[in-house]
């Protein structure tokens, strides 16, 4: 589509990134907004989401790495390449990345309550990724695979072949606006869901639930090679991920789920 927004001969804006951008700054508004409604200072929500960040950044590009582990030793200058310095990395990377930072977030601020932190941050989280999503799509990045379907989208910039690896000239499932509507989807569901949770641990718990479950389908409509394969080729690297984290999710809502009622019977 659009890879690059402005280009001069010292300088180039990408489209994809001015969207990263904007999708943290309004994730980090509506946190502080919700949170202005309960008892968690607003500074320590950010201070964990600036944690959340980093630890999502760091972790989406070592699962990138290990996905194309054998190009990389093959040719070690990709890990140099514009198009992986420039490559958003790998979502569930970037997941278990920031999982690890928040929860050494929570273990350097104990006078943060985990879970109710974590609720207030699920629908930002799927709002962001339904601006980011939008931003792999101008990109050619995470493109789908070939299709004949009448909304088909054709890349013809070379820019996105060169960014996002897309191919040009084919009609492919505009799979990264399937999962930017499908994260809107679930923002309006978890911001729905916040006003009548029943527990701490509800809304996070059934994001990450619902989003395995988006992705895990989202995936055969993907066509980029560098997602990863497991099991030779049955699974892509997300959805080998999206399992364990579904059950865990699934196990873990069941768990405080009875502990409310236990609590509620006493």
């Amino acid at each position: 589509m659009h890879p690059r927004l402005w280009s001069t001969p010292y300088f180039t804006l990408y489209t994809f990134g001015v969207l990263f951008a904007l999708a943290v700054l309004v994730a980090f508004s509506w946190l502080v907004r919700a949170a202005k409604r309960t008892s968690i200072q607003p500074e320590l929500l950010m201070s964990f989401g600036l944690w959340a960040i980093v630890g999502g950044i760091v972790g989406a590009k070592l699962l990138l790495l290990f996905r194309s582990l054998p190009e990389s030793l093959a040719q070690p200058s990709q890990l140099w390449s514009l198009s992986y310095i420039e490559s958003a990395g790998d979502f569930y990377g970037g997941f278990l990345g920031a999982l690890l930072g928040c929860v050494i977030y929570f273990w350097l601020h104990p006078e943060l309550p985990a879970w109710p932190a974590a609720d207030l941050c699920a629908p930002a989280i799927a709002l962001g990724q339904a601006i980011g999503r939008i931003g792999c799509f101008m990109a050619g990045d995470d493109y789908g695979r070939k299709t004949t379907v009448p909304w088909a989208v054709t890349f013809t910039n070379p820019d996105a072949a060169r960014v996002g690896g897309a191919p040009l000239g084919v009609p492919l499932h505009p799979v990264q606006l399937y999962e930017s509507l499908v994260c809107f989807t679930l923002f309006l569901f978890l911001w729905w869901l916040s006003k009548r949770k029943q527990f701490d641990g509800e809304i996070i718990l059934s994001y990450t639930a619902l989003y395995a479950v988006s992705r895990f389908v989202l995936e055969y409509f993907r066509g980029d090679a560098d997602r990863g394969f497991v099991l030779t080729g049955a699974l892509s690297t997300s959805q080998f991920i999206a399992i364990p984290v579904f059950a865990v999710s699934i196990t873990l809502l069941f768990i405080r789920l009875r502990r409310r009622m236990r609590i509620s019977d006493g």
